[in-house]
């Protein structure tokens, strides 16, 4: 029966074959199409093929077009079937309706990790339960799925799920079609499934239990504990425990960068105990509560209990809700709020394996609770932030990814694109889809590339492809493209970083055909050399055309400025003739090096800009993570800033025909003593907006009408992305941000997949 036979003709057995796909395997798809059939009496069968899930089903028409008709409608939440084929079959052999085993294909559809689903919480909290309190129930709605992925399509057998045989009573459930694990692959008991282990020093105790209440023990007695979750560690510790947050600071060597929190589900939708110490608005609370479980950035509720070295200087607090039955009893049983850090040596991907977490995070943690079901794949927590009142992917991870796109013309063949340096995601893209891999982080590690290789590799095995085209940046200095080069069987092609960016928009939003992209973030190498960061490009994919800018300025040091927002200050302000430098810094050299333009290349980059306006203002000279300066001025900045205080900053039309805009009021605004650091910040915001839709209309009378994109870093800035698409359509624009595709660096390959073909590269 590897074989259904087609038929030309209607036939007037009714039988028909029928092949679904889209989001169809590990979501209870097959067991929910074998109940529909039986309970209306139809014969076949339902199996995996590849991606796909194809079904043979005979019984009299009307029966058949209300079975299909159910189907498409009345699937499992999480699946998302799609009709490819419907054609007249031969009739099955056997009676009944089965599900058969699956067989393989090349067109599979890679699902997230699935957070833990009401019915097993409710299951997990009854103490008559066999499941109860145990800390890895799932169904066929929820649980781990990419992360513990051998092979395709989704069986148990192709999961590490294989390791742990079925006892009697899952088995049971396993096969009975009333059941709500009936052909759940990944479900589990404590008689059959995996197990915790704690650890503290030489001592290991396993068991569920046991490992629970020592970890919580540990927790409310002051330790930092590592604990395994879905996609790899977490550092978990008190939330409220200030010196406990310092030590774990200087421990993970982590001195101001935001560390995540994690809350007790508690109330209607879950949020009581989170809304004690943050407001969340509708869209962050539907976030917080979707079913991908991201850290959502919330602002913190005046007189918040929470440690105010969670966030120094920021208004805002990544939260979570837990999303696997381990960290909602960790959080249940703890009763208060826990920090939720990934579980890795700082610019390095998280860990996975219990002996690599102990060996890299002993000197961070006290203990660590650790379990045997093994985590194939990384994916560390997606980051959500709402603008403009929607929730928008800053990073993409358990939950969220691989995220699949879908393209208006199939690629001639296989590419996989390698973003970019930073917020790395890989892109891999055949026929009509591109899948987007889940945060890889930083490649400026061995551990980074190691890892952007194993995802490389799994991508092209879980959906059955190999490619011979690379697409990466065009700049010699990314890891990632020095890698590509060394590739001698490999086609390789280079996007500039800039046209990436803006390729990713037009991608996510297909139906604009002409488009005016700013593209503002910290630097990408630009078309003629110089590092870029403030641009407007009109056109479309694969005709990009640089229309606006900033006039440039040199930061000394070079790379040094990406970490000292003091030296692009100080080029703005002796650019002007300004003598200016940080308090208690010797600039002499530094200015030395200015003046003969050593080692200080130029940019255009807003990112820059908004490291310099951190500086003027007093609020970050030294950066101990990217972006520390732009977030420390907008949070200063405020969310109800306006366009009163904006100014316009002069546009004149250089000799090739590029608008450029002059930072240079921006300055004199920013060193305003008279007016207070709050007046001074919001002014920056909303002068940068007054400045783009400036550019926009200038732009529009000379060029006709399109559609205006945001994108790059620099639109991760509530404030300044909510002003910019305020006066973009007052002004008559229509206006777009990125929602699932991150706008910053994690959106690069995407881009990079959509600019190569349609240069009609691929």
């Amino acid at each position: 029966m590897d074989s259904v036979r087609v038929l030309p003709m209607p036939l007037e057995n009714n039988a028909k074959h029928f092949l679904v796909g889209g989001r169809v395997q590990g979501v209870g798809f097959r067991p929910f199409i074998c109940v529909l059939a039986n309970e209306l009496g139809i014969r076949g069968f339902v199996r995996n093929r590849g991606g796909c899930v194809e079904i043979v089903a005979q019984s009299a028409l009307v029966q058949i077009d209300l079975f299909l008709h159910r189907l498409l409608s009345e699937h499992p939440s999480i699946a998302r079937p799609k009709l490819i084929s419907a054609e007249t079959c031969l009739p099955p052999v056997e009676p009944g309706f089965r599900i058969l085993p699956s067989l393989e294909g090349s067109d599979a559809v890679l699902l997230p990790d699935q957070s833990m689903c009401d019915a097993c919480l409710k299951e997990m909290l009854t103490p008559a339960a066999r499941r109860y309190r145990y800390p890895f129930i799932t169904c066929t709605q929820c649980g781990p799925r990419y992360t513990i992925m051998r092979d395709s399509p989704f069986d148990r057998e192709a999961t590490s799920m294989s390791e742990f045989p079925l006892c009697a009573e899952c088995r049971a459930e396993y096969d009975q079609p009333l059941d709500r694990r009936f052909h759940a692959q990944v479900m589990a008991c404590p008689n059959c499934g995996p197990t915790l282990s704690y650890r503290s020093g030489s001592s290991t105790i396993r068991g569920n239990e046991p490992a629970l209440a020592l970890a919580v023990s540990a927790l409310r007695d002051g330790a930092i504990v590592a604990v395994k979750g879905i996609g790899g560690y977490h550092l978990l510790c008190d939330a409220r425990n200030d010196a406990l947050i310092r030590d774990l600071r200087a421990r993970k060597r982590r001195p101001a960068k935001p560390l995540a929190v994690l809350f007790p589900r508690d109330g209607a939708d879950g949020l009581d105990r989170l809304r004690l110490d943050c407001a969340p608005g509708e869209a962050e609370a539907r976030a917080l509560g979707s079913s991908e479980r991201p850290i959502v950035l919330v602002r913190l509720r005046s007189g918040n209990r929470l440690s105010p070295a969670l966030a120094p200087g920021l208004t805002e607090v990544g939260a979570m809700l837990p999303y696997s039955p381990l960290h909602d009893s960790l959080a249940r049983m703890f009763d208060g709020p826990l920090v939720a850090t990934s579980g890795n040596i700082s610019g390095e991907p998280v860990l996975t394996a219990p002996a690599d977490a102990e060996q890299h995070l002993q000197p961070i943690a006290d203990a660590f609770l650790h379990h045997d079901r093994v985590i194939l794949q990384p994916a560390d927590d997606g980051v959500v932030r709402v603008i403009a009142g929607t929730p928008r992917n800053l990073r993409l991870g358990r939950g969220s990814a691989p995220l699949e796109r879908a393209l208006l013309r199939p690629l001639s063949a296989p590419v996989l694109a390698l973003g970019g340096q930073m917020k790395t995601t890989l892109a891999l893209g055949f026929g009509t889809r591109v899948v987007i891999s889940p945060h890889l982080g930083d490649m400026g590690s061995p551990r980074g590339m190691e890892l952007l290789e194993a995802t490389a590799d799994t991508l092209q095995r879980l959906h059955n492809v190999r490619v011979r085209t690379l697409i990466c940046d065009a700049h010699d200095g990314y890891t990632s493209v020095r890698w590509a080069e060394r590739r001698s069987d490999m086609r390789v092609i280079r996007v500039p970083h800039h046209h990436a960016h803006a390729a990713a928009v037009a991608g996510e939003f297909p139906m604009e055909p002409r488009w005016l992209c700013f593209t503002w973030d910290r630097v990408g190498l630009g078309g003629d050399g110089t590092l870029w960061g403030g641009e407007a490009l009109i056109g479309q994919p694969g005709t990009w055309k640089r229309v606006a800018t900033f006039r440039p300025f040199a930061p000394p040091g070079g790379d040094a400025a990406s970490r000292a927002p003091w030296r692009s200050a100080a080029a703005l302000a002796w650019d002007l003739g300004l003598d200016w430098g940080p308090p208690g810094l010797d600039v002499a050299l530094a200015h030395d090096a200015w003046r003969a333009r050593l080692n200080c290349p130029a940019t255009s980059s807003v990112g820059r800009m908004f490291d310099a306006a951190s500086a003027f203002l007093g609020l970050v000279q030294q950066a101990s993570y990217e972006g520390e300066g732009p977030m420390a001025i907008e949070a200063i900045a405020g969310s109800s800033a306006g366009m009163e205080d904006a100014i316009a900053l002069p546009l004149l039309s250089r000799a090739d025909g590029v608008w450029q805009a002059d930072w240079g009021p921006l300055v004199s605004l920013l060193l305003n003593g008279a007016w207070s650091v709050t007046r001074r910040a919001a002014a920056f915001h909303a002068s940068l907006a007054l400045t783009l839709v400036s550019q926009a209309i200038t732009v529009r009378e000379a060029h006709g009408d399109f559609a205006v994109g945001l994108t790059g870093g620099v639109f991760q800035n509530r404030c300044l992305s909510e002003l910019a698409l305020t006066a973009l359509q007052e002004a008559g624009f229509r206006a777009y941000l990125p929602i699932s595709v991150p706008c910053n660096d994690a959106g690069l390959s995407f881009g990079q997949v959509i600019e190569a073909a349609a240069l009609a590269e691929v």
